[in-house]
């Protein structure tokens, strides 16, 4: 087990950052863990967050028992075992939809997951957050870490701050700002060119998507403020640019 440093936390905060789904483990009632896979999203603050049908058995297992696990494992070519994996203890919590908390969350989630707005308001579904607990982060053969919330979540008080603005942040960009979307991903994540979107931003990167592919752009440094953001921002697009 490694002592966890910088590049550790940064792995596994874009690990979930960047996630579409994930392996959910539950426990069922008859005791044995019971694994399905999930759609995802994050809370500003990097809470994972899902959206279950009252039909499924993991649903009916976590109003039982909150506690659950979640692996995320992106994968890649050849051996699995050399990728990066983290994995997550939490505790589940159900997310009432008509306050301020359950609109933000509902907002996140179908900006990380558009096509889940064709069953999102039905009335058998409902969105959970995951409160994580601890994690184990495997970053590839020997790169083992044990990790705690502070290591994975943004700083409450940030993450409150950019929640407020995040919103009109996020059209601002798209609607005035997509030449310096599409630099970030092609220039500065190496990725395809295209009609990149911003999907959501919190004071450790910015959320990117083109169809189903999704990016993240971590900042070199935590954001708390509307200005401070703005300042990352039109820095990230001057290094962008220029190639630098």
């Amino acid at each position: 087990m490694r002592p966890t440093d910088e590049t550790a936390r940064g792995l596994a905060r874009s690990l979930l950052r960047s996630a579409r789904y994930g392996s959910l483990a539950t426990l069922g009632q008859d005791g044995h863990p019971a694994a399905t896979l999930t759609s995802l999203a994050t809370d500003s603050d990097g809470t994972p967050l899902i959206l279950v049908s009252a039909l499924s058995a993991h649903t009916g297992n976590l109003i039982a028992d909150p506690r659950a696990s979640l692996l995320i494992a992106p994968g890649g070519k050849g051996d699995p075992l050399a990728h990066a994996r983290i994995t997550l203890k939490l505790r589940a919590r159900r997310i009432a939809r008509e306050t301020p908390e359950g609109q933000r969350i509902r907002r996140r989630f179908l900006a990380r997951q558009p096509k889940a707005a064709l069953y999102a308001d039905f009335g058998d579904f409902s969105f959970f957050a995951l409160g994580i607990e601890a994690a184990s982060l495997n970053g590839g053969f020997g790169k083992a870490y044990e990790l705690g919330p502070p290591d994975i979540l943004s700083e409450p008080a940030q993450a409150q701050a950019l929640a407020e603005i995040e919103e009109g942040a996020v059209a601002h960009m798209n609607a005035d700002h997509a030449e310096a979307l599409k630099l970030y991903a092609r220039v500065l994540l190496g990725a395809r060119d295209g009609a990149w979107r911003a999907t959501g931003l919190d004071p450790d990167g910015l959320d990117l998507a083109l169809g189903d592919t999704v990016l993240r752009l971590g900042f070199p440094a935590s954001v708390d403020s509307p200005a401070s953001l703005r300042t990352m921002l039109a820095e990230l697009a001057a290094k962008a640019r220029t190639g630098v």
